[in-house]
């Protein structure tokens, strides 16, 4: 299962999330659950350093399948809107396949 941590700070803004783990839905290399969210995680971190000049730090484990990235500065609306996106994708992609391959737990 793919555990999904958001932390949000008092204004209920995302400064901080974590992924963990492997999706289980199929054969490694065949997994869409794994493939979806990866796709919308990486995505979503090329596009904060492409597009946006806010200050982050991205730490990953691809073999234990972990990624997580702490903003270090202030946020920019641009990057609230595309972690904002990611989350949106994470959500349906939860409610698609179910809490058996993917679990989002916001803090």
């Amino acid at each position: 299962m793919i555990k999904v941590r958001i932390s949000r700070n008092d204004a209920g803004i995302c400064k901080q999330f974590s992924l963990h783990g492997h999706a289980g839905y199929a054969e490694n290399g065949e997994d869409i659950v794994c493939s979806a969210v990866s796709v919308l995680v990486i995505n979503t971190i090329n596009s904060i350093e492409t597009f946006t000049d806010d200050d982050f730090f991205v730490e990953s484990e691809e073999e234990d399948g972990w990624i997580g990235l702490e903003m270090t500065g202030t946020m920019s609306k641009e990057t609230e809107l595309l972690i904002n996106s990611m989350l949106l994708g994470l959500k349906a992609i939860e409610e698609q396949y179910g809490n058996k391959f993917i679990s989002i737990i916001e803090q």
